[in-house]
């Protein structure tokens, strides 16, 4: 089978005028044969009325003689190719022309009626009769013509069709042909463009003029995806930049504390030390990969959420007494407020994770006198987790792109303390999005510089699916 769409729409365009023109020729054949007719049977019953009127006027001349009556009647009509034939009862008078093949008139109560003679001649004939009583007698006068002039007729309207038609349905596989490669033309001129397009030059748009609505809408629609594709291919290249930065940061501070350590000899303390620095970067570095690899498994959609029912307060308390030590150890105040059972359904590790993410951002960017504060309250179809700080908070431009995996407010806040990478990476806020959005829920943030930031999820009482959604 022939795939091309040009060769296809052709062969349908085709079919359809070819379909077209045969129902036009079939009606056209159709209503000419019926007005044919119709102007036959009419001139005969004009005939036969006219005869039998005449033979009515002529008995009475000639005294009820019938055989006269007639032949005055056939000469007095004029000519045509029809044949007159006066009958008295069952009796044939005369005739005016020869009667092919006998013929007897149908029992009718009118005066005059037409019917088919299909015995009549080579291709048939029409008859009318005109029947009416003269002292007491009954006659019938009959007009009867062949069919054959009807038949030359529609045997040369056959044949003008025969000869019109062919170079007709030629002309429209032609057109067809023509219209169909004009309206692919865009088509054509896009899959070039295409062709041309690559990760190179991949901002490069279509354009096809002044096209149809519809090839119109397709391009648009295709320059829509490569609009996303571009911002696509930036986002992998900003983020394999990225994880490039973060993975080199912890392996090199490793390398350089090992070079430091093996340079020469150490005591026991100087060793320990080195180690420890090692033993914190490498714990780092396996956050950083743990981090990419659930993202990469949630963008592909293999994470699935095992849910269970479980206490949100509960899980907020051990998350702040898990980083209780962070926070003293960095000289900050943490207030935990998780009063009154407050039950959901959800994935308790990743629910887990999320609100650690939380604090742990939140201790990391609050300066040492400061407070960090986590709460949990219930509303009517939801429960509400709120993190706030007293940090350096963040600018109303930089809100919108916390949640980006790996976007850094400014220097001061991708950097903790001791310039080492800070256990977020630049992904802890995008994981608590992910989290809150597979649990049906959302996350906020309200701040403001120098004042502090307050992160509040809002997660559904309810019941959410298994799956847990790409990022």
């Amino acid at each position: 089978m022939i795939r091309s769409l040009r060769f296809q729409l052709t062969v349908w365009y085709l079919a359809f005028f070819s379909a077209l023109f045969l129902l036009f020729s079939l009606l056209l054949y159709a209503t000419l044969t019926r007005a044919l007719e119709r102007r036959l049977d009419e001139g005969l019953a004009s005939q036969a009325y006219t005869a039998a009127s005449l033979m009515r006027e002529e008995l009475d001349e000639m005294h009820g003689n019938a055989d006269l009556a007639a032949r005055d009647v056939f000469s007095e009509m004029p000519a045509r190719d029809s044949v007159i034939v006066v009958r008295e009862g069952t009796r044939t008078v005369a005739a005016s022309g020869p009667v092919l093949v006998p013929f007897e008139l149908a029992a009718s109560g009118s005066e005059e009626n037409i019917w088919a003679m299909p015995n009549w001649g080579k291709h048939g004939a029409h008859g009318a009769a005109r029947r009416f009583t003269w002292a007491g007698r009954p006659f019938a006068v009959v007009a009867i013509s062949a069919l054959d002039s009807t038949i030359q007729d529609l045997h040369a309207l056959r044949e003008a069709l025969g000869f019109v038609v062919p170079p007709l349905i030629a002309l429209a596989a032609l057109g067809g042909y023509l219209l169909t490669r004009r309206g692919l033309a865009p088509l054509n001129a896009m899959a070039a463009q295409t062709h041309r397009i690559s990760s190179e030059n991949i901002r490069t748009r279509l354009e096809i003029g002044n096209a149809a609505e519809e090839l119109a809408m397709l391009a648009a629609s295709f320059n829509a995806l490569l609009s996303r594709l571009d911002q696509s291919f930036d986002s992998m290249r900003r983020f394999v930049q990225d994880a490039s930065h973060e993975l080199r940061i912890p392996l090199s501070v490793i390398r350089g504390e090992a070079e430091v350590a093996l340079s020469q000899n150490r005591t026991g303390t100087e060793y320990r030390e080195s180690l420890v620095v090692i033993h914190e970067e490498s714990r780092r570095l396996s956050r950083l990969v743990e981090d990419l690899l659930n993202l990469a498994c949630a963008d592909a959609g293999s994470v699935h959420l095992q849910m269970e029912d479980l206490y949100l307060n509960d899980l907020v308390a051990e998350c702040c007494r898990s980083v209780t030590p962070m926070a003293l150890d960095r000289g900050l105040a943490l207030e935990c407020h998780a009063a009154g059972d407050i039950q959901v359904r959800g994935d308790e590790e990743l629910l887990r994770r999320m609100v650690l993410n939380l604090l742990d951002n939140a201790i990391r960017y609050t300066p040492r006198g400061g407070q960090v504060s986590a709460s949990v309250e219930a509303r009517e179809h939801e429960a509400r987790i709120e993190v706030a700080d007293t940090g350096i908070g963040i600018p109303p431009e930089a809100a919108a792109h916390v949640f980006e995996r790996f976007y850094r407010v400014d220097r001061a806040r991708s950097r903790s303390k001791n310039g080492s990478a800070p256990g977020c990476f630049g992904l802890g806020l995008a994981i608590v999005k992910w989290i809150a959005d597979s649990h049906h829920g959302a996350v906020e943030l309200s701040s403001r510089p120098g004042q502090g930031s307050t992160f509040t999820v809002r997660l559904q009482r309810g019941v959410p699916s298994g799956s847990a959604q790409p990022v």
